[in-house]
Protein backbone atom coordinates (compact mmCIF):
# COMPACT_ATOMS: atom_id res chain seq x y z
CA UNK A 1 0.00 0.00 0.00
CA UNK A 2 1.38 3.41 -0.96
CA UNK A 3 2.30 6.01 1.67
CA UNK A 4 -0.34 8.36 0.27
CA UNK A 5 -3.13 5.84 0.91
CA UNK A 6 -1.78 4.92 4.35
CA UNK A 7 -1.69 8.60 5.33
CA UNK A 8 -5.19 9.11 3.94
CA UNK A 9 -6.53 6.37 6.24
CA UNK A 10 -5.07 8.15 9.26
CA UNK A 11 -6.55 11.49 8.24
CA UNK A 12 -9.92 9.75 7.88
CA UNK A 13 -9.71 8.41 11.45
CA UNK A 14 -8.43 11.71 12.86
CA UNK A 15 -11.17 13.79 11.27
CA UNK A 16 -13.66 11.09 12.10
CA UNK A 17 -12.99 12.19 15.68
CA UNK A 18 -13.16 15.95 15.11
CA UNK A 19 -16.10 15.66 12.70
CA UNK A 20 -18.17 14.56 15.69
CA UNK A 21 -16.44 16.32 18.60
CA UNK A 22 -16.51 19.83 17.09
CA UNK A 23 -20.19 20.06 16.11
CA UNK A 24 -21.72 17.76 18.74
CA UNK A 25 -19.57 18.10 21.88
CA UNK A 26 -21.69 20.99 23.12
CA UNK A 27 -24.82 18.89 22.72
CA UNK A 28 -23.36 16.09 24.85
CA UNK A 29 -22.04 18.51 27.47
CA UNK A 30 -25.45 20.16 27.68
CA UNK A 31 -26.95 16.73 28.44
CA UNK A 32 -24.68 16.64 31.50
CA UNK A 33 -26.47 19.70 32.85
CA UNK A 34 -23.89 22.37 31.93
CA UNK A 35 -25.05 25.84 30.92
CA UNK A 36 -23.78 27.82 27.95
CA UNK A 37 -21.06 29.69 29.82
CA UNK A 38 -19.71 26.47 31.34
CA UNK A 39 -19.70 24.70 27.97
CA UNK A 40 -18.00 27.64 26.26
CA UNK A 41 -15.29 27.84 28.90
CA UNK A 42 -14.68 24.08 28.89
CA UNK A 43 -14.28 24.03 25.10
CA UNK A 44 -12.19 27.21 24.91
CA UNK A 45 -9.59 26.33 27.55
CA UNK A 46 -7.71 23.75 25.40
CA UNK A 47 -7.62 26.20 22.48
CA UNK A 48 -6.29 29.10 24.51
CA UNK A 49 -3.74 26.89 26.30
CA UNK A 50 -2.39 25.58 23.00
CA UNK A 51 0.22 28.34 22.84
CA UNK A 52 1.94 26.55 25.73
CA UNK A 53 0.88 22.93 25.25
CA UNK A 54 1.50 22.85 21.49
CA UNK A 55 5.22 23.74 21.53
CA UNK A 56 5.87 21.54 24.57
CA UNK A 57 4.29 18.55 22.83
CA UNK A 58 6.26 19.29 19.65
CA UNK A 59 9.56 19.28 21.54
CA UNK A 60 8.54 16.04 23.25
CA UNK A 61 7.49 14.42 19.95
CA UNK A 62 10.84 15.09 18.28
CA UNK A 63 12.57 12.97 20.91
CA UNK A 64 11.23 9.74 19.36
CA UNK A 65 13.06 7.77 16.68
CA UNK A 66 9.91 7.30 14.56
CA UNK A 67 7.42 10.04 13.70
CA UNK A 68 4.45 7.70 14.10
CA UNK A 69 5.20 6.85 17.75
CA UNK A 70 4.11 10.14 19.37
CA UNK A 71 1.05 10.22 17.07
CA UNK A 72 0.01 6.82 18.40
CA UNK A 73 0.64 7.85 22.02
CA UNK A 74 -1.39 11.06 21.62
CA UNK A 75 -4.24 9.09 20.09
CA UNK A 76 -4.24 6.76 23.10
CA UNK A 77 -4.17 9.75 25.49
CA UNK A 78 -7.16 11.24 23.66
CA UNK A 79 -9.07 7.95 23.94
CA UNK A 80 -8.42 7.74 27.68
CA UNK A 81 -9.24 11.43 28.26
CA UNK A 82 -12.55 11.29 26.39
CA UNK A 83 -13.40 7.97 28.03
CA UNK A 84 -12.78 9.32 31.51
CA UNK A 85 -14.88 12.40 30.71
CA UNK A 86 -17.82 10.04 30.21
CA UNK A 87 -17.20 8.30 33.53
CA UNK A 88 -16.41 11.10 36.02
CA UNK A 89 -18.80 13.56 37.66
CA UNK A 90 -18.34 17.27 38.27
CA UNK A 91 -17.45 20.30 36.19
CA UNK A 92 -13.78 20.46 37.21
CA UNK A 93 -13.22 16.78 36.37
CA UNK A 94 -15.05 17.10 33.05
CA UNK A 95 -12.95 20.17 32.21
CA UNK A 96 -9.69 18.41 33.12
CA UNK A 97 -10.50 15.27 31.11
CA UNK A 98 -11.67 17.26 28.09
CA UNK A 99 -8.58 19.48 28.30
CA UNK A 100 -6.27 16.44 28.15
CA UNK A 101 -8.19 14.75 25.34
CA UNK A 102 -8.74 17.82 23.17
CA UNK A 103 -5.12 18.91 23.60
CA UNK A 104 -3.86 15.49 22.50
CA UNK A 105 -6.19 15.39 19.48
CA UNK A 106 -5.19 18.88 18.33
CA UNK A 107 -1.49 18.03 18.72
CA UNK A 108 -1.82 15.12 16.29
CA UNK A 109 -2.66 17.42 13.35
CA UNK A 110 0.73 19.18 12.92
CA UNK A 111 2.56 15.91 13.59
CA UNK A 112 0.73 14.03 10.83
CA UNK A 113 1.13 17.07 8.55
CA UNK A 114 4.92 16.94 8.99
CA UNK A 115 4.94 13.22 8.18
CA UNK A 116 2.73 13.85 5.15
CA UNK A 117 4.94 16.69 3.91
CA UNK A 118 8.14 14.69 4.15
CA UNK A 119 6.76 11.61 2.42
CA UNK A 120 5.01 13.67 -0.26
CA UNK A 121 8.24 15.49 -1.11
CA UNK A 122 10.28 12.29 -1.24
CA UNK A 123 7.76 10.05 -3.03
CA UNK A 124 6.26 12.65 -5.37
CA UNK A 125 2.58 12.64 -4.38
CA UNK A 126 0.56 15.73 -3.48
CA UNK A 127 0.29 16.59 0.22
CA UNK A 128 -3.25 17.84 -0.33
CA UNK A 129 -4.71 14.52 -1.52
CA UNK A 130 -4.42 12.57 1.79
CA UNK A 131 -5.35 15.74 3.67
CA UNK A 132 -8.46 16.12 1.53
CA UNK A 133 -9.56 12.66 2.64
CA UNK A 134 -9.64 14.06 6.18
CA UNK A 135 -12.01 16.83 5.12
CA UNK A 136 -14.24 14.26 3.42
CA UNK A 137 -14.26 12.16 6.60
CA UNK A 138 -15.22 15.23 8.62
CA UNK A 139 -18.35 15.68 6.50
CA UNK A 140 -19.25 11.97 6.58
CA UNK A 141 -18.79 11.78 10.36
CA UNK A 142 -20.88 14.91 10.85
CA UNK A 143 -23.74 13.59 8.71
CA UNK A 144 -23.54 10.09 10.20
CA UNK A 145 -23.76 11.34 13.78
CA UNK A 146 -26.62 13.65 12.86
CA UNK A 147 -28.52 10.64 11.49
CA UNK A 148 -27.66 8.46 14.49
CA UNK A 149 -28.89 11.04 16.99
CA UNK A 150 -32.36 10.81 15.49
CA UNK A 151 -32.54 7.25 16.86
CA UNK A 152 -29.94 7.09 19.65
CA UNK A 153 -29.38 9.03 22.90
CA UNK A 154 -26.85 11.85 22.89
CA UNK A 155 -24.33 9.59 24.67
CA UNK A 156 -23.65 8.18 21.19
CA UNK A 157 -21.47 11.28 20.68
CA UNK A 158 -18.92 10.42 23.35
CA UNK A 159 -19.01 6.69 22.50
CA UNK A 160 -18.14 7.50 18.87
CA UNK A 161 -15.32 9.86 19.89
CA UNK A 162 -13.74 7.33 22.25
CA UNK A 163 -13.88 4.46 19.71
CA UNK A 164 -12.58 6.64 16.86
CA UNK A 165 -9.71 7.94 19.02
CA UNK A 166 -8.73 4.38 19.91
CA UNK A 167 -8.84 3.32 16.25
CA UNK A 168 -6.66 6.31 15.35
CA UNK A 169 -4.08 5.36 18.00
CA UNK A 170 -4.00 1.73 16.91
CA UNK A 171 -3.66 2.58 13.24
CA UNK A 172 -0.92 5.14 13.92
CA UNK A 173 1.12 2.51 15.74
CA UNK A 174 0.87 -0.17 13.05
CA UNK A 175 -0.51 1.40 9.86
CA UNK A 176 1.38 4.67 9.34
CA UNK A 177 4.66 4.60 7.40
CA UNK A 178 7.76 4.30 9.58
CA UNK A 179 9.53 7.62 9.01
CA UNK A 180 12.72 8.08 11.01
CA UNK A 181 13.34 11.41 12.74
CA UNK A 182 16.73 12.78 11.71
CA UNK A 183 19.60 12.77 14.19
CA UNK A 184 19.41 16.56 14.28
CA UNK A 185 15.73 16.38 15.10
CA UNK A 186 16.41 13.92 17.93
CA UNK A 187 18.82 16.26 19.67
CA UNK A 188 18.76 16.45 23.44
CA UNK A 189 15.75 18.00 25.09
CA UNK A 190 17.74 21.13 25.87
CA UNK A 191 18.79 21.55 22.23
CA UNK A 192 15.22 20.97 21.04
CA UNK A 193 14.05 23.74 23.35
CA UNK A 194 16.82 25.96 22.00
CA UNK A 195 15.57 25.22 18.47
CA UNK A 196 12.09 26.24 19.52
CA UNK A 197 13.55 29.41 21.02
CA UNK A 198 15.28 30.21 17.73
CA UNK A 199 11.95 29.98 15.93
CA UNK A 200 10.28 32.26 18.46
CA UNK A 201 13.14 34.75 18.11
CA UNK A 202 13.02 34.71 14.30
CA UNK A 203 10.99 37.79 13.25
CA UNK A 204 10.51 36.57 9.68
CA UNK A 205 9.15 33.20 10.78
CA UNK A 206 6.88 34.69 13.47
CA UNK A 207 5.54 37.33 11.09
CA UNK A 208 4.82 34.61 8.52
CA UNK A 209 2.81 32.47 10.92
CA UNK A 210 0.98 35.60 12.11
CA UNK A 211 -0.01 36.27 8.49
CA UNK A 212 -1.24 32.70 8.02
CA UNK A 213 -2.95 32.63 11.41
CA UNK A 214 -4.81 35.91 10.92
CA UNK A 215 -6.42 34.69 7.70
CA UNK A 216 -7.34 31.33 9.23
CA UNK A 217 -8.66 32.83 12.47
CA UNK A 218 -10.92 35.19 10.52
CA UNK A 219 -13.29 32.20 10.24
CA UNK A 220 -14.10 32.55 13.97
CA UNK A 221 -17.20 34.70 13.48
CA UNK A 222 -18.40 32.47 10.62
CA UNK A 223 -18.04 29.28 12.68
CA UNK A 224 -19.84 30.74 15.64
CA UNK A 225 -22.64 32.80 14.15
CA UNK A 226 -23.28 32.04 10.46
CA UNK A 227 -25.99 29.48 11.26
CA UNK A 228 -27.71 31.89 13.66
CA UNK A 229 -27.58 34.77 11.18
CA UNK A 230 -28.88 32.68 8.29
CA UNK A 231 -31.80 31.27 10.28
CA UNK A 232 -32.60 34.83 11.38
CA UNK A 233 -32.79 35.69 7.66
CA UNK A 234 -35.46 33.03 7.30
CA UNK A 235 -33.38 30.17 5.89
CA UNK A 236 -34.35 26.68 7.05
CA UNK A 237 -31.94 24.59 9.07
CA UNK A 238 -31.77 22.24 6.08
CA UNK A 239 -30.52 25.07 3.85
CA UNK A 240 -28.04 26.16 6.51
CA UNK A 241 -26.67 22.64 6.65
CA UNK A 242 -26.48 22.50 2.87
CA UNK A 243 -24.53 25.78 2.76
CA UNK A 244 -22.02 24.44 5.28
CA UNK A 245 -21.74 21.10 3.48
CA UNK A 246 -21.22 22.86 0.14
CA UNK A 247 -18.26 24.83 1.50
CA UNK A 248 -16.55 21.67 2.75
CA UNK A 249 -17.24 19.74 -0.48
CA UNK A 250 -15.65 22.58 -2.46
CA UNK A 251 -12.72 22.56 -0.02
CA UNK A 252 -12.25 18.83 -0.70
CA UNK A 253 -12.40 19.41 -4.45
CA UNK A 254 -9.71 22.06 -4.16
CA UNK A 255 -7.42 19.74 -2.22
CA UNK A 256 -7.92 16.72 -4.48
CA UNK A 257 -7.88 18.33 -7.92
CA UNK A 258 -7.06 22.05 -8.01
CA UNK A 259 -4.06 22.02 -5.68
CA UNK A 260 -2.16 19.31 -7.63
CA UNK A 261 -2.95 21.28 -10.79
CA UNK A 262 -1.60 24.57 -9.39
CA UNK A 263 1.60 22.74 -8.35
CA UNK A 264 2.08 21.54 -11.92
CA UNK A 265 1.67 25.13 -13.08
CA UNK A 266 4.33 26.25 -10.59
CA UNK A 267 2.04 28.56 -8.58
CA UNK A 268 3.83 28.94 -5.26
CA UNK A 269 2.48 29.13 -1.70
CA UNK A 270 2.90 32.88 -1.30
CA UNK A 271 0.73 33.55 -4.35
CA UNK A 272 -1.85 31.12 -3.00
CA UNK A 273 -1.82 32.82 0.40
CA UNK A 274 -2.47 36.21 -1.19
CA UNK A 275 -5.31 34.67 -3.20
CA UNK A 276 -6.77 33.51 0.11
CA UNK A 277 -6.40 37.04 1.51
CA UNK A 278 -8.25 38.56 -1.45
CA UNK A 279 -11.02 35.95 -1.18
CA UNK A 280 -11.32 36.57 2.57
CA UNK A 281 -11.81 40.30 2.13
CA UNK A 282 -14.51 39.68 -0.49
CA UNK A 283 -16.25 36.89 1.43
CA UNK A 284 -16.47 38.51 4.87
CA UNK A 285 -17.31 41.97 3.54
CA UNK A 286 -20.15 40.57 1.43
CA UNK A 287 -21.53 38.48 4.31
CA UNK A 288 -21.60 41.59 6.50
CA UNK A 289 -24.46 42.90 4.34
CA UNK A 290 -26.64 39.76 4.77
CA UNK A 291 -26.81 38.82 1.08
CA UNK A 292 -29.65 36.73 -0.34
CA UNK A 293 -29.44 32.96 -0.78
CA UNK A 294 -28.47 33.33 -4.43
CA UNK A 295 -25.28 35.12 -3.36
CA UNK A 296 -24.54 32.81 -0.44
CA UNK A 297 -23.68 29.84 -2.68
CA UNK A 298 -20.78 31.54 -4.54
CA UNK A 299 -19.62 33.12 -1.28
CA UNK A 300 -19.49 29.66 0.30
CA UNK A 301 -17.45 28.47 -2.68
CA UNK A 302 -14.77 30.97 -1.59
CA UNK A 303 -14.13 28.66 1.38
CA UNK A 304 -11.81 26.78 -0.97
CA UNK A 305 -9.57 29.85 -0.95
CA UNK A 306 -10.13 31.39 2.49
CA UNK A 307 -9.53 28.07 4.25
CA UNK A 308 -8.10 25.33 2.01
CA UNK A 309 -5.71 27.47 -0.04
CA UNK A 310 -4.53 29.38 3.04
CA UNK A 311 -4.04 26.18 5.03
CA UNK A 312 -2.03 24.43 2.30
CA UNK A 313 0.00 27.56 1.59
CA UNK A 314 0.73 27.95 5.29
CA UNK A 315 2.00 24.39 5.69
CA UNK A 316 4.33 24.82 2.72
CA UNK A 317 5.58 28.27 3.77
CA UNK A 318 6.37 27.06 7.28
CA UNK A 319 8.23 24.06 5.89
CA UNK A 320 10.37 26.36 3.72
CA UNK A 321 11.16 28.81 6.50
CA UNK A 322 11.96 26.32 9.27
CA UNK A 323 15.29 24.49 9.59
CA UNK A 324 15.38 20.71 9.21
CA UNK A 325 15.73 20.06 12.94
CA UNK A 326 12.70 22.19 13.87
CA UNK A 327 10.03 21.11 11.39
CA UNK A 328 7.71 19.62 13.99
CA UNK A 329 8.03 22.62 16.30
CA UNK A 330 7.50 25.02 13.39
CA UNK A 331 4.31 23.37 12.15
CA UNK A 332 3.04 23.13 15.71
CA UNK A 333 3.69 26.80 16.38
CA UNK A 334 1.81 27.73 13.22
CA UNK A 335 -1.08 25.43 14.09
CA UNK A 336 -1.08 26.76 17.66
CA UNK A 337 -1.37 30.35 16.49
CA UNK A 338 -3.98 29.66 13.78
CA UNK A 339 -6.17 26.98 15.34
CA UNK A 340 -5.53 27.95 18.95
CA UNK A 341 -4.71 31.42 20.14
CA UNK A 342 -5.92 33.62 17.28
CA UNK A 343 -9.13 31.76 16.53
CA UNK A 344 -9.75 31.51 20.27
CA UNK A 345 -9.48 35.30 20.56
CA UNK A 346 -11.61 35.78 17.43
CA UNK A 347 -14.27 33.45 18.83
CA UNK A 348 -14.34 35.22 22.19
CA UNK A 349 -14.69 38.61 20.48
CA UNK A 350 -17.33 37.35 18.06
CA UNK A 351 -20.01 37.18 20.75
CA UNK A 352 -19.90 40.90 21.62
CA UNK A 353 -19.54 41.75 17.91
CA UNK A 354 -22.68 39.79 17.10
CA UNK A 355 -24.60 41.33 20.00
CA UNK A 356 -23.62 44.87 18.96
CA UNK A 357 -23.57 44.66 15.16
CA UNK A 358 -25.18 41.42 13.99
CA UNK A 359 -23.85 40.44 10.57
CA UNK A 360 -21.68 43.56 10.66
CA UNK A 361 -19.31 41.58 12.86
CA UNK A 362 -17.99 40.00 9.65
CA UNK A 363 -16.29 43.33 8.88
CA UNK A 364 -13.96 42.76 11.83
CA UNK A 365 -13.02 39.41 10.25
CA UNK A 366 -12.30 41.19 6.96
CA UNK A 367 -10.02 43.49 8.96
CA UNK A 368 -8.16 40.46 10.34
CA UNK A 369 -7.61 39.23 6.79
CA UNK A 370 -6.21 42.63 5.77
CA UNK A 371 -3.77 42.47 8.71
CA UNK A 372 -2.73 38.99 7.58
CA UNK A 373 -2.19 40.20 4.02
CA UNK A 374 -0.07 43.15 5.18
CA UNK A 375 2.04 40.81 7.33
CA UNK A 376 2.51 38.45 4.38
CA UNK A 377 3.70 41.28 2.15
CA UNK A 378 6.11 42.40 4.86
CA UNK A 379 7.59 38.90 5.04
CA UNK A 380 8.01 38.73 1.26
CA UNK A 381 9.99 41.98 1.27
CA UNK A 382 12.32 40.55 3.95
CA UNK A 383 12.93 37.38 1.91
CA UNK A 384 15.14 39.27 -0.52
CA UNK A 385 17.63 37.47 -2.82
CA UNK A 386 20.46 38.44 -0.50
CA UNK A 387 18.83 37.33 2.72
CA UNK A 388 19.98 33.73 2.52
CA UNK A 389 16.36 32.56 2.57
CA UNK A 390 15.42 33.61 -0.93
CA UNK A 391 14.10 30.16 -1.84
CA UNK A 392 11.53 30.46 0.92
CA UNK A 393 10.13 33.56 -0.73
CA UNK A 394 9.49 32.04 -4.14
CA UNK A 395 5.92 31.84 -5.38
Amino acid sequence: MSSSIRLAFHYVLLFGVTGVSLPFAGLWLKSLGLDGAEIGTLLAVPMLARFVTGPLIAVWADGFASRRTPIAILGAVAMVGYGLAALVEGYLLWTLCWFVAATATAAVIPLIDVLNLRLARREGFSFSVPRGCGSAAFVVANLAMGALLVRLPVDAVIVWIVIASGAMALYAAFGLPHEVVSAAGRATGRNRFLGLGRLLADPVFMLAILAIGAVQASHGFYYGFSAILWTNQGLSTGLVGALWAASVVIEIGFMWWLDPWRRRLGIGPWSMLMLGVAAGVVRWTALAFSPSLAWLWPLQALHALTFAATYLAGVEIVERLAPEDAQTAAQTLSSTLSAGVLIGIATVLSGPLYDAHGAGGYLAMAGMVVIGGMAALAVRTRLSPGSGRAGAGQG
